[in-house]
């Protein structure tokens, strides 16, 4: 039997009659639950999650004897797949692939327009509706030759780089975990932030990674250059970074912060060189269906006795998000 365990508002968006449909093709799929309180839990072989399932603990393995797989329709795991999982041997398989696409897409958006100056001249034309010299205001604005630099070789980090492949960038990358070659230069995060035109953030949030971005890191960036982090706030030194932008030398667009939701009084609402958006890069609205398709392609997988094309591996989750 397979449970769907998920927050109510999300198994509203996600698990629609088409999902319903394709789960009951491949699965004795009997209940959507939000809480595993008081749940039978006594003949579930699988969990079909999302965000917001609770813990999957002890206390709650120790009442799903039968459980052997948790399929992930989102991207991280370790808000609810829990040691005790690991322990038990149960097969985990995660959407976080395909949660990487839209996200990469919007990083590679921010990088055409940053380079462009896109949001700059827009608000300048908007204020003044005249013509006026571009070039002159922008000297040298543009995509070509620009270089590009990638922090962590995540999935979500990968798939921008093979985005990047088509235009006329140097792409640069940094990550001490990275030994194969990916079609860009690996270098020191020193030496990426000191050279690019755009630095770009997909590591994930770990203890170590916790303000990689300092101000010193920040001051070594170019004149002019532009900040994307579309992954986690914490990898930022927040008020280094409002510093920066509040004088001007720097550009960002910034789809995470910290906090999270920067609050009303902060200047990086109004500044022209900021961006801020409300934690949309990743997977929303239609997107979710990516996500949720790949779940259900590992579900079928499972029960015609095959492997996981997308198995999460604990050894890995110490370096990923």
């Amino acid at each position: 039997m397979t449970v769907v365990a998920m927050s109510a508002e999300v198994a509203e968006r996600i698990v629609t009659r088409q999902v319903r449909t394709r789960l009951a093709q491949m699965a004795d799929a009997r209940q959507v639950i939000h809480d595993f309180d008081g749940a039978d839990l006594s003949e579930t072989e699988v969990l079909f999650t999302s965000w917001g399932c609770p813990p999957v603990t002890a206390e709650v393995l120790a009442r799903a004897p039968r459980l052997r797989a948790i399929v992930h329709a989102a991207g991280s795991v370790k808000h609810h797949v829990t040691e005790a999982c690991w322990q038990r041997g149960i097969a985990v398989s995660s959407a976080a692939a395909a949660n990487a696409e839209p996200v990469a897409e919007f990083t590679l958006a921010a990088i055409l327009f940053a380079n462009k100056r896109v949001i700059d001249i827009a608000r300048a034309y908007r204020v003044r509706r005249v013509r006026d010299d571009w070039d002159a205001r922008y000297p040298g604005f543009g995509n070509y030759q620009r270089v590009i630099g990638v922090v962590g070789a995540s999935r979500i980090g990968r798939r921008v780089i093979e985005l990047l492949r088509p235009f006329d960038f140097d792409v640069l990358v940094s990550d001490p975990y990275l030994r194969e070659d990916l079609g860009a230069s690996k270098v020191e995060l020193d030496e990426l932030v000191a050279r690019s035109d755009v630095v770009s953030l997909h590591a994930p949030a770990l203890p170590e990674t916790r303000h990689m971005i300092d101000a010193r890191r920040l001051a070594a960036m170019r004149d002019g250059a532009t900040l994307i982090n579309t992954a986690r706030g914490a990898l930022v030194d927040q008020a280094a970074l409002t510093a920066e932008l509040v004088a001007g030398r720097l550009y960002a667009v910034l789809d995470h912060t910290e906090p999270e939701f920067l609050p009303a009084t902060s200047p990086l609402y109004d500044l022209p060189n900021v961006l801020v958006t409300p934690h949309i890069a990743g997977s929303l609205g239609g997107e979710l269906s990516r996500m949720t398709d790949l779940a259900l392609d590992e579900l079928s997988r499972y029960a015609r006795g095959l492997p996981f094309e997308h198995e999460v591996e604990p050894a890995t989750l110490s370096r990923s998000a």
